[in-house]
C-alpha cells in the first residue's frame, strides 16, 4: 500500500527513507494518475535528484526544457540544478525519485497532502516560504 495516497500528484510509496538508511539518501516510488500534476522547475541547494520512469510518459524539465520519458529513462539532477517533473499524458505513469543526501522528503510530502486535503489550514506567505526554505524547496 502507499504511505500517502490521494496527493495532488499520485501516491507515494517510501522504499528507502532518510531515516531507515541513515540520511545517505530517501528513495520514493511516485505513481501518478490521470490528472494533470507535478512541481514547476525548482532547485535544491543541498540535495541531488534522480528520476528512473517505471511505466506511462513523465515530463520532465532537464534545466532547459521539457522532455517527454518513458519507461526505461533516467535523469539526474545535481544540487543547483533546476528541475521539475509532471504527468501530462492524460494517462497513468510511475517512477522512482532517489534524494541523495537523504534529505528528510516525508515530512515535505506530508505536509503536502495535508494541505491539499484541508487537513490543516493553508500556510501564510511567510509559513510557505519558512517551509520551503526549511526543506531546500527553491522555486524558479
Amino acid at each position: 500500500e502507499p504511505d500517502l495516497t490521494n496527493m495532488p500528484a499520485g501516491n507515494v510509496h517510501y522504499l528507502a527513507s532518510s531515516e531507515s538508511t541513515g540520511g545517505l539518501f530517501g528513495l520514493y516510488r511516485w505513481t501518478f494518475g490521470p490528472k494533470r500534476s507535478g512541481p514547476d522547475p525548482h532547485f535544491h541547494r543541498t540535495i541531488a535528484e534522480s528520476f528512473y520512469v517505471l511505466d506511462g510518459v513523465v515530463t520532465l524539465y532537464d534545466g532547459d526544457r521539457w522532455v517527454e520519458a518513458t519507461a526505461g529513462d533516467f535523469l539526474y539532477v545535481p544540487p543547483g540544478g533546476i528541475h521539475g517533473f509532471r504527468n501530462e499524458s492524460g494517462e497513468a505513469a510511475s517512477m522512482l525519485l532517489l534524494f541523495t543526501p537523504g534529505a528528510p522528503r516525508e515530512e515535505y510530502f506530508e505536509t503536502l497532502v495535508a494541505l491539499a486535503q484541508g487537513e490543516r489550514p493553508p500556510m501564510t506567505p511567510e509559513e510557505r516560504d519558512g517551509f520551503m526554505l526549511k526543506h531546500d524547496n527553491i522555486w524558479v
